[in-house]
């Protein structure tokens, strides 16, 4: 059957490669995903009937990503799928006749992934993952490449967004430059968002311009390899360009984020100008929750009657391990003391990860359009200021705590993921069936 895949060029590059470990590093948006199920599709029509796998960081991925992709790259491919979810398996067909099996798996425990033979591999997203996890997947992987098949290639496509230096380029990068003659055995395509762009919604790049710092560009929207760990973890922040004058005025909302430390407690008060935010005050080095609910009452409500008015509607950010017993004595969590006292909560079950925090912050301070929507009032936020410009990345590319100085910036990282987090823009990176 004569069958014309719809790739942009890239994509066809990458999958003409004949190397038996291949990458495709790509932006947000490149088709990641679709030229990945797209060597699947090519291996089933060049070797039928030889099971193939699908690892993803997690299930969800597989659920929300790869099976919904999976059925559109078949049909471009002249094929058809049915996807069996309870076994996480997807069957391939060219109209009745079966030509394979693809075996999806999570890599979130790579000693799970045993008892089953496959003869090509689709590793998606892989740099998402710390890289000794990454390594360790690989190997399970690799592990699985059991047919005796003249000319099957037994090999592993990866389709990743670069994450920094991490397992992709230490693998097909680093290793290959200090032994040139692995060369032969992996290959790499980078790609960028703009080669994928007439499969994309109009205002897709300029969304991911507008959300991402300058830094997280150069990764998700060119597919460069860049440091996302060195240095100041608040690269974007700048004294000067991201001061303000701002401050509360009376019976204004306040938007307070918190980190619950005890001795070490960490606030960061906040207004919203035009929609967007300023810090105008600090409330650092406070003893434990009963000290700062007091401290916030005193500062920010009227005393009347013998006791604190709510005269303003204070919403607190917390770090969301306070529903753990943090403060001394507390007989209640620290969430449940705030909610008492006559506090607005807004918080998760859960923190999300540090990196989307960080993301977030730097995405509000600079974007890569030029763009400074959040504001410091250097003056009345001292502590939070320094503390901004000089907390680094420990050696394991983790938020270095050992300077104290990731209280505040903690505080003020929870109010603006909630509020302000970065939102991937929606969009489809498929063409539509004709």
């Amino acid at each position: 059957m004569a069958i014309s895949p719809t790739l942009n060029i890239p994509q066809a590059r990458f999958l003409a490669m004949p190397h038996k470990f291949k990458a495709y590093v790509a932006g947000f948006g490149s088709g990641k995903t679709w030229v990945g199920c797209g060597g699947i599709c090519k291996g089933f029509w060049e070797f039928p009937k030889i099971n193939q796998g699908y690892f993803a960081p997690t299930y969800p991925q597989i659920r929300d990503i790869f099976y919904p992709t999976v059925e559109e790259v078949a049909f471009d491919w002249g094929l058809n799928v049915k996807i069996n979810e309870s076994n996480k398996e997807v069957h391939f067909y060219e109209g009745r006749i079966y030509r394979g099996t693809t075996i999806c798996r999570s890599m979130e425990k790579p000693a799970t992934i045993v008892g089953f033979k496959i003869g090509n591999a689709l590793v998606d997203e892989l740099d998402v993952m710390p890289a000794a996890k990454a390594q360790q997947a690989w190997r399970k992987i690799i592990a699985r490449m059991r047919y005796n098949v003249p000319n099957l290639r037994n090999g592993i496509d990866v389709t990743t967004t670069p994450e920094g230096f991490k397992f992709v380029y230490q693998q097909f990068v680093k290793a290959v430059r200090d032994k040139p003659e692995l060369s032969t055995l992996y290959g790499l395509t980078q790609a960028s968002t703009f080669d994928n762009a007439k499969n994309l919604p109009p205002d897709y790049i300029s969304s991911l311009l507008g959300s991402y710092p300058e830094e997280l560009i150069k990764a998700y929207l060119r597919g460069q390899f860049t440091n996302l760990a060195s240095g100041t973890i608040y690269h974007q922040f700048n004294r000067q360009k991201n001061n303000c004058a701002d401050e509360e005025q009376p019976g204004e909302p306040l938007f307070i984020g918190m980190d619950f430390n005890v001795g070490k407690m960490a606030a960061i008060v906040h207004v919203k100008r035009d929609g967007l935010p300023r810090a105008v005050r600090e409330l650092t080095k406070v003893y434990d929750t009963p000290a700062m609910i007091k401290r916030i009452q005193e500062e920010f409500w009227r005393y009347e009657g013998g006791r604190y008015v709510a005269s303003r509607q204070i919403y607190i950010y917390p770090d969301a391990s306070g529903d753990s017993r943090k403060s001394n004595n507390a007989s209640a969590t620290d969430i449940a003391q705030l909610k008492q006292a006559g506090f607005s909560v807004l918080v998760n079950p859960s923190n999300p990860p540090v990196k989307d925090r960080i993301n977030s912050m730097n995405a509000m301070f600079c974007n890569a359009l030029g763009e400074r929507r959040y504001l410091v009032n250097v003056q009345r936020c001292p502590v939070y200021t320094e503390s901004l410009e000089q907390q680094v990345w420990d050696k394991n590319g983790e938020p270095d705590k050992k300077a104290d100085n990731d209280h505040p910036n903690d505080a003020g990282g929870y109010f603006i993921v909630k509020d302000f987090p970065i939102i991937k823009p929606q969009g489809r990176a498929t063409p539509l069936r004709m």
